[in-house]
């Protein structure tokens, strides 16, 4: 079947009010039968005035670069500082990569469609941005229950927590992570890629989230729900439980320590995995699983922006502040470049 390219220059109209014309073709595609196969996508963004807009750029753009550095510090200290060589640290370096990865993959072209009150991005770009944010989110998902269960292991099980979480297991379960992570979203991608988009190609959001693009399809995203339901739900209540089910155990078995200082010690172990797992899964939830009816398209993206942006920067905020073994680390690392 023929086809033939067309680009054209369209003007934008959200919520009845007129926001501007593209600076950039939009590029569709029209074959023989005269039905048009979307291969461009218009992201709004926030649609605010030029001053909030910069704001926002400056504000985004300091987060971007605060993730990437504190991350890249977890990182760096835990593969060079012996004392940080153990399981906890090594999921948390792992967790710092997959933030690395969520950031990079959303804010930049969140900085340019700021930028530009608006920008395009092709299906590809979109579909790979789509793969990449999945990837990172499902991965978080599985590590956090690893996590869980690293910590239910070393308070409940003390004495045997050298040999259940030696090394090897631990790059196993990381492995597996990353492999179901990147599995498991490429049956979504394909899905949704194999939609057809042939009407309206404005998605009003950020990035390219799954809603959105389901919303814009002009076939029948049956197979793309079912898929939500049946694999991707069980990647978000399989770990969830597990978490659930691990600080129960770990709760009662801090309750039965006698003396309250140890009480304290041993909470500390796990206070920040928790103050994480409770901003992501919490947002999480907020937006895919219990969503308002009233709850408006601004709101969505906010709520969107505390799990794509400001997590990446509160992980290694909260594990390197509330964390002694880390600030010790950073100390030493500074000393030591600093006498040579």
């Amino acid at each position: 079947m023929s086809f033939f390219a067309v680009y054209v220059f369209t003007c934008r109209e959200c919520e009845g009010q007129y926001v501007g014309c593209t600076t950039s073709p939009l590029k569709i595609y029209i074959q023989e039968n005269n039905r048009t196969e979307v291969t461009e996508f218009l992201l709004l963004g926030f649609q605010v005035s030029r001053g909030l807009r910069l704001f926002l750029f400056c504000l985004f753009l300091l987060v971007y670069c605060l993730t990437i550095c504190g991350n890249l510090l977890i990182i760096t200290l835990v593969s060079t500082s012996k004392n940080l060589h153990t399981p906890m640290y090594f999921f948390i370096s792992h967790l710092s990569i997959s933030d690395i990865l969520l950031s990079t993959d959303i804010v930049p072209n969140m900085l340019h469609i700021l930028l530009n009150n608006g920008g395009t991005m092709t299906f590809i770009g979109c579909m790979t941005q789509f793969y990449f944010f999945c990837t990172s989110e499902v991965f978080e998902c599985l590590l956090l229950a690893v996590m869980s269960y690293d910590r239910y292991v070393a308070i409940c099980n003390p004495l045997r927590y050298s040999s259940i979480m030696t090394s090897g297991h631990c790059v196993i379960l990381t492995v597996i992570c990353w492999v179901f992570a990147f599995s498991v979203t490429s049956v979504y991608t394909i899905t949704t890629g194999k939609l057809i988009f042939c009407g309206p190609n404005i998605v009003d959001h950020v990035f390219c989230d799954l809603v959105p693009l389901l919303e814009l399809s002009c076939s029948d995203p049956i197979i793309v729900h079912l898929e939500v339901s049946f694999i991707g739900s069980q990647f978000l209540i399989i770990p969830a439980t597990i978490i659930v089910m691990s600080y129960t155990y770990i709760v009662l078995a801090i309750l039965r320590i006698p003396s309250k200082t140890g009480r304290q010690k041993a909470f500390s172990t796990c206070s920040s995995h928790l103050i994480v797992v409770s901003i992501f899964y919490g947002t999480l939830f907020s937006v895919y699983i219990v969503p308002t009816e009233d709850q408006t398209l601004t709101m969505s993206k906010i709520l969107s922006l505390l799990y794509t942006v400001y997590t990446p920067l509160s992980n290694p905020i909260i594990y390197s502040l509330r964390n002694v073994d880390m600030k010790k680390a950073a100390h030493e690392t500074l000393r030591k470049r600093r006498i040579w």
